[in-house]
């Protein structure tokens, strides 16, 4: 795996070396600008070319296309960006190798609190229907987010609050989108008014797909039935359509504005209803308990290293997630408020969050989050070149799961911080500094057994410093360094009992302290021309890196252990584009990870294979469309009672036409997957179990009017 990924990092960088000497020979040609997208989730508010670590942006037609039922699918595909797919209902973004809870999503800054950072099978609320763009960054330019995002922060970008009143007095979007692979019917209209001062949102969306077609596929027999030989388990058996892989979702909003000449204050309500299956979830170990560091299932009068289990549970029906969030947003900013403060800028967002799953009719588990996230960021004048911000931010989260898989027990986190982030611009260099100092208390409310159930307190501090420096137009390197920690989870502290959905028994460790992340990235970039290019390489050393250790397996039954190791995380993203025209473009990009635990250990799980890809992209008159092809390698180095997964090869296309109408129209169609590949998700838990969409198209209209 050393020479593959040596391989493609050289045939990456050489694809970025070629790119630059094609500029040359097109220096003497005028080239079109890259244009210069405003980073929202950057208190600064600074260009994407201006922000010195990693920052990926999707917008416009490209997240219009590429919109999925959930976020993950939807940034699959970005460089350093994957997924832990988890059926048609549920999949949350990876990026370099991490998840959830080392990746925070946000809503317009805000931390959007459900239950998706406790299991890969809780959905992430947020429809990428209803988003105008989502922001990702990776490495140090996330810290101020907190140490939920030591591996990075998706910002999701909508319009529930309007921040400007519409210039004809309304604003609105339609769109229709049908799916053939798993039967899709989705319907979004969103529409603003202006009255005035004030300016009014209304938007909604429904969608409904069915289980998804896959190539015909056999999933792979238990090890414990080879090992032992044993006949007593029916073999696997081959499908075609993924049970439990369906969805339906509804969302609805309601938000005001008041917009004046220095800024705006305003609020939104969203209720959002959803119904989803879990695939590969069975009773059949439900019985499984752990005896220190072993697994035993039914009896335990069998010898060491046997396990004895009665499979005669009988659950005919798929269980299904029955998810309610309501959620009370509140944005402002004010410029010019007093003297030495160019602009303050407030988040927050009060969320009443569950989701009942439901088995056979009967609700065995209910999962709950109530909670609020408000944070404050006030940018001040120029001081002896220095701009700046400094904020406070504040959260606390109620979170419960009652039930047949309560795993966890109700449990209270409240946290407290303050942050500042300065930049200064000598020359042809820009130097960014940040730092942020937490505070977060931990507790199970009305815990009587205080050594299973500790109050615990964290202080983790972090602090980062990069440096760009423009040795040509349009040219920049940069390194960024950074120490960022992060406080255990309520999961990873408390969780003791049976999960279903992920097919283990989880363990969590009450006495587990602040993780350290020491990260370095040296990026190049070229922003302007008819070529542009970004390559990144990362190192991250953690010191206490807080993982789900398998120590013990039985079929397809994990038990899990929160451990704490030292760990290494390094890899690279490239990606380089050439304008041929100002209609016609290539792209190359590839990223890899390697992830080990540091005192030889061995590799850490559901790490993402390396990739390398080419797209295409064109336009003619009323016409675009574009073409993909990404080889996705096999996974070869993997953890303890870890599977391979094989790799695979991606190719997607789409075809759009702008409609000649007063409004701006297009309609499209998207297909992915076109060579029917059976394609296995690595990241996931269910990686050997739920392939990926077959082949699939979806065709959709849109009209903003």
């Amino acid at each position: 795996m050393q020479q593959r990924s040596l391989l493609l990092a050289a045939a990456s960088f050489s694809v970025l070396a070629s790119a630059a000497v094609a500029q040359e020979a097109q220096s003497n040609r005028r080239a079109p600008e890259v244009q210069a997208l405003t980073v929202t989730a950057d208190p600064l508010l600074r260009s994407h070319a201006d922000v010195i670590s990693n920052v990926a942006i999707l917008a416009g037609d490209e997240l219009v296309q590429r919109r999925q039922s959930t976020l993950g699918e939807t940034l699959n595909g970005l460089p350093g960006v994957t997924s832990d797919p988890f059926g048609g209902g549920a999949s949350r973004p990876v990026i370099r190798g991490q998840t959830a809870p080392r990746v925070r999503a946000l809503s317009d800054g805000a931390a959007l609190l459900d239950a998706s950072e406790v299991s890969p099978d809780h959905a992430i609320t947020g429809d990428p229907l209803l988003l105008e763009g989502v922001e990702i960054l990776r490495g140090p330019s996330a810290l101020i987010y907190g140490g939920g995002a030591i591996g990075g922060a998706v910002n999701l970008l909508d319009t529930k609050i309007p921040t400007r009143i519409p210039e004809a007095g309304l604003h609105g979007v339609a769109e229709g989108r049908l799916g053939t692979a798993d039967n899709e019917r989705s319907a979004v209209l969103g529409v603003t008014l202006g009255a005035g001062p004030l300016a009014f949102r209304l938007e909604g969306v429904s969608r409904r797909t069915s289980d998804y077609d896959v190539p015909r596929y056999r999933p792979p027999a238990h090890d414990h039935d080879e090992a032992a030989g044993e006949e007593d388990h029916a073999a696997p058996e081959a499908f075609d359509t993924l049970a439990g892989s369906f969805s339906k979702s509804r969302s609805f909003t309601a938000g005001v504005s008041w917009i004046g000449d220095r800024g705006y204050l305003g609020a939104a309500y969203t209720e959002q209803t959803s119904d989803y299956g879990l695939p590969g979830h069975t009773h059949e170990y439900e019985d499984c308990h752990p005896h220190g560091s072993s697994l035993h299932c039914g009896g335990h009068d069998h010898a060491e290293g046997e396990h004895d289990h009665d499979h005669g549970h009988d659950h005919d029906e798929i269980p299904v997630v029955d998810l309610l969030s309501r959620r009370l947003d509140l944005r402002g900013e004010i410029n010019d408020p007093f003297a030495g403060i160019e602009r303050i800028r407030l988040r927050g967002a009060v969320t009443d969050y569950r989701h009942y799953e439901i088995e056979d009719g009967v609700t065995g588990t209910t999962f709950s989050n109530e909670g609020y996230d408000l944070r404050v960021e006030a940018q001040h004048k120029p001081i002896g070149g220095l701009r700046g911000v400094v904020g406070v931010q504040a959260s606390r989260s109620d979170f419960a799961a009652v039930g047949r898989e309560g795993f966890i027990p109700r449990s209270l986190m409240e946290s407290q911080a303050l942050f500042v982030l300065e930049t200064l611009d000598v020359g042809d260099w820009r130097l960014e500094g940040a730092l942020r100092q937490e505070w977060q208390k931990t507790r199970v409310p009305g815990a009587t057994n205080l050594t299973r159930w500790p109050k615990r307190e964290h202080q983790p501090f972090s602090a980062s410093l990069g440096a760009s420096w423009q040795f040509n137009p349009g040219y920049s390197i940069s390194v960024t360094a950074a120490r960022s920690q992060r406080a255990p989870s309520v999961q990873e502290l408390y969780a003791r009992g049976v999960h279903l959905a992920t097919n283990t028994y989880e363990m969590g460790g009450s006495q587990m302290d602040v993780e350290t992340a020491l990260s370095l990235e040296l990026a190049l970039r070229k922003t302007e021309g008819r070529t542009t290019f970004s390559a990144a390489a990362y190192r991250y050393d953690y010191d206490g890196y807080i993982f789900a250790n398998t120590v013990d397996q039985f079929e397809d039954f994990r038990l899990i252990q929160y451990t704490q190791r030292d760990a290494v995380f390094t890899g690279f993203e490239a990606e380089a584009t050439h304008r041929f025209t100002s209609a016609w473009s290539a792209t190359v990009f590839s990223d890899y990870v390697r992830a080990k635990l540091s005192d030889g250990g061995g590799n850490l799980p559901r790490i993402a294979p390396a990739r390398l890809g080419a797209r295409i992209n064109g336009a003619q008159g009323d016409w675009s469309g574009s073409l993909e092809y990404v080889r996705v390698f096999k996974q070869d180095e993997i953890a303890a009672f870890e599977r391979e997964t094989p790799g695979y090869d991606m190719v997607n296309a789409t075809l759009a036409y702008d409609l000649p109408l007063s409004t701006e129209s297009q309609i499209y169609v998207r297909a992915t997957n076109l060579l029917d590949e059976t394609a296995l998700s690595h990241t996931s838990f269910l990686s050997t179990l739920a392939p990926q969409r077959g082949r699939n198209f979806v065709f959709g209209v849109r009209t903003r009017f």
